[in-house]
């Protein structure tokens, strides 16, 4: 009867963890309605927004800090 009663306690207190896990009261929009708060977005305006921005007369190279741009060249 000892056994039952602490096997008992022990499933009890390890449900209580796991329902931290699943739906609780704090969820939002349990009514099944979807808030889109998500902006349009406007293709045209987009691809004209790409359309303004120049071309970069130089290449970009991230390891310019690293190290020099052009090796040093070594005398005969």
């Amino acid at each position: 009867m000892r056994i039952l009663v602490i096997a008992a306690a022990v499933l009890g207190l390890s449900a209580v963890p796991a329902e931290a896990q699943g739906r609780g009261r704090g969820q939002p929009n349990e009514g099944g309605q979807k808030a889109d708060n998500k902006p349009k977005v406007d293709e045209k305006a987009y691809k004209a927004a790409l359309d303004r921005i120049p071309e970069p007369k130089e290449k970009y190279d991230p390891w310019g800090g690293a190290r020099p741009s052009e090796p040093a060249k070594k005398p005969k």
